[in-house]
């Protein structure tokens, strides 16, 4: 019961970290991150599928709702949710019948590095490839895909450091 507890805690401490503060961090109209994306890739792993990808598109029409953006953030959301299993298993070996969060301590620092920056490359990458819904300006959407990222992973990667401590 402490982990249902303590996602539901998650999940709303970062739709009200994401839209009273992220959302209203633009540099630019570079840097937009999005923080939001934790919830997915701290769940656990054996977690049903189905149930990943229904929490997955809660958040992500959750951050819609009050983004004002039409379903951008739900499908990158169910997108990454959907990619989720397939990533962690290219990055670690997680034995048969073992259910932990990733973390640090779970993964390991470098499969855990690279399982963020992955899932926070292809979800950053989705959402403004939806959003620009056109190559017409391929770089200057490269760049912000790249920077925005960047700028999420070193949150992520900052709050599950203080969190391990």
């Amino acid at each position: 019961m402490p982990t249902v507890l303590q996602n539901i805690f998650r999940f709303v401490l970062l739709v009200l970290f994401q839209v009273l503060v992220l959302n209203n961090i633009q540099f630019l109209g570079y840097i937009n991150p999005y923080l939001y994306i934790l919830f997915i890739l701290a769940l656990p792993v054996q977690m049903p599928r189905w149930f990943l990808l229904v929490l997955a598109f809660i958040i992500g029409l959750t951050i819609d709702i009050f983004s004002n953006t039409i379903g951008m953030h739900a499908f990158a959301t169910v997108f990454v949710a959907f990619l989720r299993d397939g990533i962690i298993k290219l990055f670690t070996n997680i034995e048969e019948g073992n259910n932990p969060t990733p973390s640090f301590h779970t993964f390991g620092v470098s499969a855990y590095v690279k399982y963020i920056v992955v899932m926070v490359l292809i979800h950053h990458a989705t959402l403004f490839i939806l959003e620009a819904f056109s190559f017409a300006h391929f770089w200057l959407m490269l760049v912000k895909i790249l920077i925005s990222s960047l700028i999420t992973i070193m949150l992520i990667l900052g709050i599950q450091s203080i969190k391990t401590r």
